[in-house]
């Protein structure tokens, strides 16, 4: 199984969230997350999976890491909950690491994923939003040191996406050419 991390982020402070809310609104930036992850698997921490609208993202499984033994998916059939991050190695498929910031820094300190898929918002941050910020900047501090920039800089709409692959990693071909046809293909 590859681990992909995938992530908007807000330059010069890593920011992603301002409490459980994204603090910006950009169209593109969905829609090639969506392309990235449709007909994959991803997983994230309870949080973030309540934040997606109806619980769920279509054309996805769903892995939903929570403490909560008890904690209940939207759809039995395609969301499961692990309480365990090492039953992921189960899974054969690639996987996208789709956050929050706790789920991204579990990960880049224990089974850190092989490619990172880092887009860095370069506008303002929702001014209305209240909460505490949610930074990723340990992660960021862990890319720039054990992963090597692998793409261009791809541009769209204030939002810079590149791929980065850890040091020594392999990855098959398959996957890197999926995500690289995911970000430029509009």
């Amino acid at each position: 199984m590859t681990k992909i991390a995938i992530w908007c982020r807000h330059e010069n402070d890593n920011i992603i969230g301002i409490g459980p809310n994204i603090p910006w609104h950009i169209p593109s930036d969905f829609k090639r997350f969506r392309r990235i992850t449709e007909k994959s698997c991803i997983t994230c921490g309870q949080t973030t999976y309540e934040s997606f609208p109806n619980r769920t993202l279509p054309n996805r499984k769903i892995y939903v890491l929570s403490f909560d033994e008890k904690y209940e998916v939207s759809d039995k059939d395609n969301h499961f909950v692990i309480n365990d991050a090492k039953k992921l190695c189960d899974i054969k498929e690639p996987i996208y690491v789709c956050g929050g910031a706790s789920i991204y820094k579990m990960f880049m300190q224990n089974d850190a994923p092989e490619v990172i898929v880092d887009s860095c918002y370069h506008g303002e941050l929702n001014p209305s939003l209240s909460g505490n910020p949610v930074d990723i900047t340990l992660c960021i501090d862990a890319m720039y040191e054990g992963y090597e920039k692998i793409s261009p800089d791809y541009n769209e709409d204030n939002v810079t996406t590149t791929v980065w692959v850890k040091k020594g990693a392999v990855v098959e071909d398959e996957v890197l050419k999926h995500i690289t046809l995911s970000i430029i293909n509009k």
